[in-house]
């Protein structure tokens, strides 16, 4: 059974999530590449916890104790920088996220925070990279994913050292677009951000993309009711994008 740690003030109406999954393998099918023993021992050494929204997974150089998966809600990952916070990346349901240090046995160099009240499945370090060493198939995953890491950071380096802000504002658009997508109305952002969350993403300053998100309305290309974003030209924010 998978025990299911409560972090402390986490919101009540994370409650319904309070169960023990039964296929863990349903959520991300890099547990379905485990043996029938794997798959009895890693209940042994996994646990459920909840945390609320803005509580602290992981900090930069703490020393890794599980590695995630995201159930439910959704994950900031980011890293402090001078008078500022680069928010790398939002994780949804079934990212797994943290496995970078365990790897390299190092202390995490990024954060993890809940953006919202978030229901994580933690699986303990040891036991994590021992499934690194005798399954190929578990391995070959992580790997996968650590060289799509290295390349997206790659591509972020440079986009957000060369782009001009409205290339870097309208990446960040597109960006949640393509990971989250559209409620039902076929327009509004499936994901709410403040204006200093998507500064952070985007790499200025919140008086700047405050400006530049006035702009993108302007231009019709956008249309914002508070932290609802309306995307009305796709293929032109995607031009600005490409373009810088």
């Amino acid at each position: 059974m998978y025990y299911l740690k409560k972090m402390p003030n986490f919101a009540l109406e994370m409650s319904k999530n309070e169960h023990q999954i039964e296929n863990v393998e349903e959520l991300n099918p890099v547990w379905a590449t485990l043996s029938k023993d794997d798959k009895e021992a890693l209940q042994q050494h996994s646990t459920m916890i909840l945390v609320d929204r803005n509580e602290d997974i992981f900090v930069e150089g703490d020393t890794p104790q599980y590695v995630y998966m995201v159930v439910d809600g959704k994950v900031r990952m980011s890293k402090n920088g001078v008078g500022q916070t680069q928010i790398l990346s939002l994780l949804k349901p079934y990212d797994i996220f943290g496995f970078r240090a365990p790897i390299s046995n190092e202390c995490y160099a990024i954060n993890a925070t809940a953006f919202e009240p978030s229901l994580l499945y933690a699986v303990e370090v040891p036991f994590f990279q021992h499934l690194l060493e005798t399954n190929v198939q578990f391995c070959q995953y992580f790997m996968k994913r650590l060289s799509v890491y290295v390349s997206m950071m790659a591509s972020q380096t440079v986009n957000l050292s060369q782009k001009h802000i409205r290339g870097r504002l309208a990446e960040t658009l597109v960006n949640l677009l393509d990971q989250y997508g559209l409620e039902a109305d076929g327009a509004t952002l499936s994901i709410y951000l403040s204006r200093e969350d998507l500064a952070n993403m985007s790499s200025m300053t919140t008086s700047n993309a405050i400006r530049t998100l006035s702009q993108f309305a302007q231009d019709h290309l956008i249309a914002v009711d508070g932290r609802k974003i309306k995307i009305l030209c796709e293929d032109e924010l995607r031009k600005i994008s490409r373009l810088g």
